[in-house]
């Protein structure tokens, strides 16, 4: 099965098509630092390619194949190696790259199409029966991941809170991309974001997600990226 992951390619061309899929991000990174701008740039560009590795297209071979190289590389990053260009920024921070290379399956199963053959061991029943139901736990495994990663990266809280802010932003994100709801099995809130960076994209998605098919308009963006990036505090 081969991996249509060109590493030849400068990080450069994996930040424009983040910003290209999220344009609204011009005017939510004035709520992050300076001096974390480029850092914030490569790390939503990472969560971009697993996210389409993970939900992208009808066929899920491909997407499977990309991860498998992508759980390969993480795991890479905490031993200090790299081939992705987004680690010449990523790699050296000391974040929990393992954690979220060991998690890329329980992204995957918030896809929700039966697929069970995924990129590592998976341990809720409805992977193991065969059929993949997103429900109240698909997908905590990634958040924690990646909410640790942002508090490594951007100086950020962790806790039950900053995990659940950012399931709520991955789950937002996944209708974004696949056009179908997951209903919660839980009407709590979702936490306090563990960073700014993690409220302003919780913000941003939302905007979206009230107004389908609308382009978020620049005030719009402004105000809510504003809200978020205060929510986080």
């Amino acid at each position: 099965m081969s991996v249509d992951v060109d590493v030849r390619d400068g990080a450069s061309s994996f930040v424009e098509k983040w910003r290209a899929r999220w344009p609204e991000w011009e005017f939510g990174m004035v709520f992050v630092p300076v001096a974390q701008r480029p850092l914030a740039e490569a790390w939503l560009s990472l969560l971009n390619e697993l996210a389409e590795a993970a939900w992208g297209g009808g066929d899920p071979t491909p997407g499977l194949a990309k991860l498998a190289w992508w759980q390969e590389e993480l795991g890479g990053w905490s031993k200090g190696a790299r081939r992705h260009p987004l680690g010449a920024l990523l790699q050296p921070r000391p974040a929990p790259w393992l954690q979220l290379g060991r998690a890329l399956p329980d992204l995957r199963a918030l896809r929700g199409d039966g697929v069970d053959d995924l990129v590592g061991p998976v341990t809720d029943a409805a992977s193991i029966a065969g059929t993949q139901v997103p429900g109240e736990e698909a997908g905590r495994d990634f958040a924690a991941a990646v909410a640790a990663c942002e508090a490594a990266l951007f100086d950020g809280r962790t806790g039950d809170d900053s995990v659940a802010a950012v399931l709520q932003s991955v789950r937002d994100e996944r209708v974004l991309m696949r056009g179908a709801a997951i209903e919660p099995a839980t009407t709590a809130r979702p936490g306090r974001p563990g960073c700014r960076l993690r409220g302003v994209q919780m913000a941003l998605a939302a905007a979206r997600l009230a107004r389908p098919g609308v382009p978020v308009s620049p005030l719009r963006a402004l105000l809510g990226a504003w809200r978020g990036a205060r929510r986080a505090g």
